[in-house]
């Protein structure tokens, strides 16, 4: 985490409780318009939009239900795909992860994790990487919220995640509804209503649902 993006994140996103999980606080930008301007203009040519600013509704859900159920991830190994703010990173390790590994291709998404996991007194490990054409490692669990905005984003993800499953990993993401998650490969595991800021989504609550990854000979 370079002093620069540290610095960036925390002009720009403060310190809250996250509206469906108020046990972990996140640094979150109040005005998700402005920054998403900041850093499309300023920041266009080196890095994506600010994933990392905001609590979105799939990675709540899916951080939910694993505080909610810490059997999920107690003892494993886990990975945080595409982490964003590392909101689902850093309450596998509050739920007693035995290593978190948390990865994201923006390199303001790396300095918020470090930061995200600091407040709330956890450990986690961050990749500043894109790891989609390779694999997961040695993880047990991986875990991905809302990861499926776009269908080239969507193709990817697949292909990464059906090689976890076969490599022996438990897969759980977290979705509200976007249109190119492939629900056939999946089985639903719990479903949530979850506040989220109308400038995101136009609306102040998302039906969003956490789905399992079903196995090669089930998908």
């Amino acid at each position: 985490m370079t002093d620069t993006a540290a610095d960036f994140v925390r002009s720009y996103a403060a310190l809250a409780p996250v509206p469906f999980l108020p046990e972990i606080k996140l640094h979150q930008a109040d005005e998700p318009i402005g920054l998403w301007e900041l850093t499309e203009g300023e920041y266009r040519s080196e890095q994506p939009p600010p994933f990392w600013a905001f609590a979105w509704a799939g990675g709540q859900a899916l951080a939910r239900y694993v505080f909610d159920h810490p059997e999920t991830t107690a003892g494993k190994r886990v990975l945080d795909l595409a982490a964003g703010s590392g909101l689902v990173a850093v309450t596998a390790a509050l739920t007693g992860a035995a290593t978190v590994r948390a990865v994201d291709i923006d390199p303001l998404s790396a300095a918020a994790i470090e930061l995200n996991a600091a407040a709330n007194g956890v450990q986690v490990s961050v990749d500043q990487a894109d790891i989609l054409g390779g694999d997961a490692g040695d993880a047990e669990v991986v875990l991905a919220g809302d990861v499926f905005y776009s269908q080239a984003m969507a193709d990817r993800m697949t292909g990464f995640l059906r090689r976890a499953v076969k490599n022996g990993a438990r897969v759980l993401v977290g979705d509200p509804d976007r249109a190119f998650l492939p629900k056939p490969l999946f089985h639903e595991v719990a479903a949530y209503d979850v506040p989220t800021p109308f400038a995101l989504e136009s609306v102040t609550v998302k039906h969003t649902r956490v789905w399992e990854l079903r196995g090669p000979a089930k998908a």
